[in-house]
């Protein structure tokens, strides 16, 4: 008999496939994902627009119409493209008090509305601190967005294919950075005070319509069970399991992770709340973690840290400024580099949105950053090439090379730490932790983008744009260490069955069970049972 490892498998075996209800859950995850669209599209309207056309003096593009009807300086500019990751923060770390007082599904319907709003009022901006008003509420609607979007889609998708379901986000993500170029390119040509406007208004639009959509889905069933609805969670979980058993058995497992007996039973039942409340999360995971908590959140802040301080900001949003350094200066030939960024990262994160149940989290991991450690390496050394020599020489292969760089970077960043960032820091915690984890790691991931993004032009002058990308592959290099080392492989398992992969001996982790070390043992068995008895009956199905 094959050899049984930890996730319940043989070696070299992938989860089996489940021929099932995963559309339904695929149906949910395609609508809460939906939600990123707006980061993609509020960012990268303004920005990719303003980095396109302003340094070759073409007068379309909202951020150039925004500082010539404004008589703003570029400082300014840089100020409102940039300020959104800092605003993103307030709704992110809101959304995970929220989304565990009012429900994940409502969240979402929140996070639409806040980002209509947002976006009205940049529409209708006449001033600049009405701009940088409307991009605080934008700002807002998209830390809402970002940290609830992942957190739904894992607590509604089945073990199989949570890695597929839960890194459509960055899929999304990218989607709106399309819809931003499409949105530059329509309005571009319109009249200087109509241009912009309706560049930045038109983001309403989506968000109505993920609002009414997003009416028509289910409650998280690990909220539901949080909150003792144990008959509203049976319905979501019949809808996304092979065969009532099966459900029954994902619903036996939220429930001890929830800390509800598993013989209490019933349409909705009393749930035991924790002493201390919301102190007592915070308690848990920031001021007093055990060992195990604490490797848990450090893994998903240095995940989200790392996504973001290797550089991918300063690849994608500047890379015209990077093309017309390697020596690229026709308009046309510009754009058309530009928007190969663009394509390329769009579909190298549907190549690992169809592989990360397949091969796991850290394969796909370490060939990410390994690759865009090379790729940043070759970026670096072609602009630096091209710096040292007289302003107007040509060197067409050391071109190729930055151009070939600034697609491998991308391409790679897509495979696997762009899209895994938000799978793995969104399976990892503890139901009771997740939403307050999730939402310090989307702070993280925005802070960092934020510091990033609105230092490059500084970084690049001072230690030169090719210096810039040797430090950002210095930076890569140490997220390489630390994912070879420190994160753990996720694939296949439960959510409540991390746990045991990090050594946290119930999840659920109240305070009776602490005092009762037998009990807790009997706990993590039973999960393991239950891990067991899932993993052979899968197969049978199969």
């Amino acid at each position: 008999m094959a050899e049984q490892h930890k996730d319940g498998l043989p070696d070299g075996v992938a989860p089996p496939r489940k021929k099932t209800n995963v559309r339904f859950a695929f149906a949910c995850a395609i609508l809460a994902s939906m939600t990123s669209i707006l980061l993609g599209y509020a960012s990268d309207c303004l920005h990719v627009t303003y980095t396109c056309f302003l340094d070759i003096g073409v007068m379309s593009g909202a951020a150039l119409f925004i500082k010539e009807d404004l008589k703003i300086s570029d400082v300014e500019v840089e100020v409102l493209l940039g300020i959104l990751n800092l605003y993103s923060l307030i709704g992110s770390f809101a959304a995970g008090r929220t989304s565990d007082w009012i429900g994940r599904r409502l969240t979402i319907i929140l996070a639409a509305v806040i980002f209509f709003v947002g976006a009205l009022m940049m529409g209708l901006s006449v001033n600049y601190p009405m701009l940088m008003a409307g991009r605080f509420v934008a700002g807002i609607g998209v830390g809402y967005a970002l940290m609830i979007a992942p957190v739904y889609t894992a607590e509604v998708s089945p073990a199989s294919s949570r890695g597929f379901l839960t890194s459509f986000p960055e899929v999304f993500i990218n989607l709106g950075i399309l819809l931003g170029y499409v949105s530059n390119y329509a309005f571009s040509h319109l009249s200087l005070k109509l241009g912009w406007r309706l560049m930045l208004g038109i983001g309403a639009a989506p968000s109505v319509v993920l609002g009414l959509m997003v009416l028509g889905l289910p409650e998280s069933p690990r909220w539901l069970v949080m909150k003792g609805r144990l008959a509203d969670a049976k319905v979501v979980l019949g809808k996304t399991s092979d065969t009532p058993e099966e459900a029954a058995l994902r619903l036996a497992d939220i429930k001890e992770a929830a800390g509800i007996p598993a013989d209490l039973d019933g349409d909705v039942v009393a749930v035991a709340k924790r002493t201390g409340g919301e102190e007592r999360v915070w308690k848990e995971l920031i001021l007093s973690p055990t060992p195990a908590v604490r490797r848990v959140l450090l893994s998903a802040l240095g995940i989200h840290f790392f996504q973001q301080s290797s550089g991918i900001d300063s690849v994608v949003l500047y890379s015209p400024r990077v093309f017309q350094s390697a020596g690229i200066t026709d308009k046309n030939k510009l754009l058309g580099a530009t928007c190969a960024v663009g394509v390329t990262k769009t579909v190298f994160i549907l190549v690992a949105t169809f592989t990360l149940d397949r091969f796991g989290r850290r394969p796909l991991l370490l060939t990410s950053t390994g690759g865009m450690i090379v790729s940043l390496v070759g970026l670096g050394f072609g602009l630096t090439v091209i710096g040292h020599h007289p302003e107007g020489t040509t060197i067409p292969w050391a071109i190729g090379v930055c151009i070939a760089s600034i697609l491998g970077v991308v391409a790679f960043f897509s495979i696997g730490l762009g899209p895994i960032t938000w799978v793995y820091s969104s399976e990892i915690f503890p139901l009771h932790l997740r939403a307050l984890g999730c939402a310090l790691g989307v702070g993280v991931n925005r802070v960092t983008s934020g510091v990033i993004s609105m230092t490059f032009l500084s970084l690049s002058k001072g230690i030169t744009i090719g210096g810039s990308f040797f430090l950002y592959a210095g930076i890569a290099s140490l997220a390489w260490v630390f994912f070879f080392t420190y994160l753990r492989e996720t694939r296949g398992r439960t959510l409540e069955q991390m746990g045991d992969l990090f050594g946290i001996p119930n999840m659920a982790d109240d305070s009776d069970q602490q005092s009762s070390p037998g009990k807790e043992k009997k706990t993590s068995s039973n999960v393991e049972m239950s891990s067991s008895t899932a993993t052979s009956s899968d197969i049978r199905n199969e």
